[in-house]
């Protein structure tokens, strides 16, 4: 909840920053950012996920492993920002761009080491603590590039140097307060047989991690290189709606993960969770992507140094990436019902499959059609990939497929967009009263569709 708060800051705050740079710039920081949080998530090993595991199931392999883990990640953040600089040169890099990419590296790998830190936090199930801890550096920065802004002192330079300096300050706060709540941290010069052995334990998350986190960066990397900065940063300002909207999602699917997993070997209840999830996750999405589609132009309303040729491209590609936020509407229950039911082996091939077309298309369309075709492609391996989580709950789950469910959502979807184009080719409204209007009719259909019915309402009333 703490990072749903903090998201539409940034959120508005980097459309203004973008707006004050301008495309180019900002989409060549958008591409670097990209590009190291590749080698980042590379870099982790996985270890950050596997120390939490280990740690929470045995308390004593802090003891005994620690020694190793600590000094080990932090080899790996040095390397890996020398890993990220010659990957930077081998791409064209050079000079101030290398100069920079180095700069956005540094403060992305040292976010990674903090991560890493707060994992004994996580493991002793200190999570008031950790939420605290997951969005200090968010709000440090925040704080800064506002001030920057407010000043009237923000730059290329100064800009950096604040999410730099927000990045270095916190993860020095969390050792210290590792310090603090463990006492002192036990470290000595990895061993080669015991650091492979903890490596070797750490792949899988690693292999994960790497695939559901490469195929949404390496769009803006190979766009601002086989394209131009400028379209990075049309793209960049389009999905940045993305990436706060599919929070909802982010924040929702877990809570059903856990109750998937606990409800493994009970298809009935598997059943009822799935029509529950598929309607939570869903219907606020749909009215959201039903808003982008009618009146996406509304969303960049700070960007006032822009043309309105250079507008009309962001929107564009804002509709079509808001067509995969559709798509993860329908089907994004189905890869945490997969997942959570220890499916995790054919969604990862799913995933990979989805990212080699992805770089397909990127590599044959990018250089002709921008940020438009790198928003096409996301569209286009997110329907393949929910696809195949739909013939995997087919082919390899006790349960059905909720058809009538997955076709009564599209027919409230299809009703509210028939609705919202009357509201707006026959009525001249504002687009705030357009929208409470909307959002007054799709609370009607879903009443009229059964999505909601009114015995769930009064439970919902008598719980309260």
């Amino acid at each position: 909840m703490l990072n749903l708060l903090v998201k539409p800051g940034w959120v508005l705050l980097e459309n203004v920053v973008q707006d004050r740079l301008g495309h180019a710039t900002f989409g060549l920081i958008a591409a670097c950012s990209a590009l190291a949080v590749v080698v980042a998530t590379f870099a982790d090993l996985g270890l950050t996920q596997f120390t939490v595991q280990r740690l929470a199931a045995e308390p004593r392999f802090a003891d005994r492993q620690f020694a190793t883990l600590f000094p080990l990640r932090g080899l790996l953040t040095l390397a890996s920002l020398l890993a990220l600089l010659a990957l930077g040169w081998g791409l064209g890099y050079r000079g101030a761009e290398l100069g920079l990419l180095g700069a956005v590296g540094a403060g992305l790998l040292l976010t990674q080491y903090g991560q890493f830190l707060r994992a004994p936090v996580q493991a002793r199930q200190h999570f008031n603590t950790d939420a605290l801890l997951s969005v200090l550096e968010k709000l440090l920065a925040l704080g800064l590039v506002a001030g920057l802004l407010l000043g009237g002192k923000l730059g290329l330079g100064s800009y950096i140097g604040a999410r730099l300096a927000a990045a270095a300050f916190t993860a020095a706060l969390f050792l210290g307060l590792l310090r603090r709540l463990f006492g002192e941290l036990p470290h000595r010069w990895p061993r080669r047989r015991r650091a492979a052995r903890l490596l070797r334990g750490s792949l899988p998350f690693a292999f994960i991690a790497l695939l559901y986190g490469i195929n949404e960066r390496v769009d803006m990397v190979l766009l601002e290189r086989l394209s131009s900065a400028r379209e990075a940063g049309y793209y960049a300002g389009a999905y940045r709606w993305l990436d706060a909207v599919m929070m909802y999602a982010w924040t929702v699917l877990p809570l059903f993960f856990a109750r998937f997993a606990y409800a493994a070997a009970r298809p009935r209840e598997l059943r009822q969770l799935l029509w529950v999830g598929q309607r939570v996750v869903a219907v606020p999405l749909l009215l959201v992507v039903a808003f982008v589609l009618f009146r996406g132009e509304v969303l960049f309303w700070q960007f006032s140094h822009s043309s309105g040729p250079e507008l009309a491209h962001m929107t564009q590609c804002l509709k079509i990436l808001f067509l995969n936020v559709l798509v993860n509407a329908f089907f994004a229950i189905y890869s945490t019902l997969l997942t959570g039911t220890r499916h995790q082996q054919p969604v990862s091939w799913l995933v990979a499959l989805s990212i080699g077309l992805n770089l397909t298309l990127n590599l044959l369309l990018l250089p002709h059609y921008g940020a438009v075709a790198a928003a096409s492609n996301t569209l286009m391996s997110g329907l393949l990939v929910s696809g195949g989580y739909v013939w995997l709950v087919a082919r390899r789950m006790g349960i059905p497929v909720p058809w009538h469910l997955l076709a009564r959502l599209a027919l409230a979807f299809g009703l509210l967009c028939g609705g919202w184009y009357l509201a707006r080719t026959q009525l001249a409204l504002s687009w705030w009263l357009e929208a409470g209007l909307m959002s007054l009719y799709f609370a009607g259909l879903l009443l009229l569709t059964g999505l909601v019915q009114l015995h769930e309402l009064r439970q919902l009333r008598r719980s309260r």
